[in-house]
């Protein structure tokens, strides 16, 4: 999947992760498309550190994960993540501990918008980033699976759990127990995924997306953001309590003051009708 760069400026670099810039919005790449993006201990640790670095970045304001090479990721590296590490206790904790913090830890409550972009094939522990992510986007023919049934094993790394988030009881039952392969336009059908469309379209689909996310006020949306994930499993009480404390909260982090901008534009100017135009920051 191509990526045209809006910047000349040096970016990190990683041994099994590329990051690319378009504009507000970075592509943190899994980079190891000689083994479908397969998950590594390495590509574990280079996602850690390429989430870090991307959270702290100041020209960030969206971030899209994806794979190199036509796919998106194919799980776990049999080899390298468990076979490599049988020997070296210490590695594989390493590596676990690794592979469960940026898959979820670090991914579902990442402070800007974060996008999963799929192609190509998505297995196994790949599904894990796609959920954790606040949005995804799926080619029409990206090619999901749980395939560990097949290997007398269950889905591990909290994929099992993972999928309960996001797919209705029927639908994870059945992917997770017959091993049955999904496409991307069936993944929207299921909303496993936002939409899907043609693989010619997926840059520009994401990019739409992603454009939109950048005109946001930022406090706005890492608040909103957490206020969705949170009051899931709240009572009504709970979560008015909860939102309104993050709603005076957010009054004093926004440094933008996006809230009496809006104000100030919808009641005063007349110039923003809410739901009918995008705010002008």
């Amino acid at each position: 999947m191509p990526h045209d760069l809006m910047s000349s400026e040096s970016l990190p670099s990683f041994e099994n992760v590329a990051i690319e810039r378009d504009g507000g919005t970075t592509f943190v790449i899994l980079n190891r498309p000689d083994k479908r993006n397969a998950m590594s201990p390495q590509l574990h640790m280079d996602m850690c550190d390429a989430l870090d670095w991307a959270e702290m970045d100041d020209q960030t304001k969206v971030v899209v994960i994806t794979g190199a090479g036509g796919n998106f990721c194919a799980g776990q590296d049999l080899k390298l993540y468990f076979r490599g590490t049988e020997s070296d206790p210490k590695a594989r904790v390493r590596a676990r501990r690794a592979a469960h913090t940026w898959r979820w830890d670090r991914l579902s409550s990442f402070p800007k918008a974060t996008i999963a972009m799929v192609h190509g094939y998505c297995f196994g522990g790949g599904f894990t980033p796609v959920i954790a992510c606040d949005f995804a986007v799926a080619a029409d023919d990206a090619t999901f699976g749980l395939s560990e049934v097949n290997w007398g094993i269950i889905p591990g790394g909290l994929v099992a759990w993972a999928v309960t988030e996001i797919m209705n009881y029927r639908d994870a039952i059945y992917y997770s127990v017959t091993g049955d392969r999904f496409s991307g336009k069936e993944a929207a059908a299921m909303k496993f995924v936002n939409k899907s469309v043609p693989v010619e379209n997926l840059r520009a689909e994401v990019m739409e997306l992603a454009r939109k996310l950048e005109a946001k006020s930022p406090a706005a949306v890492k608040y909103t953001k957490e206020c969705v994930r949170m009051v899931r499993r709240m009572t009504k009480d709970q979560a008015m309590d909860y939102l309104n404390a993050k709603s005076d909260a957010l009054k004093h982090v926004d440094p933008e003051g996006g809230r009496q901008k809006a104000m100030k534009m919808f009641l005063d100017d007349k110039v923003f009708k809410p739901g009918l135009g995008e705010f002008k920051r």
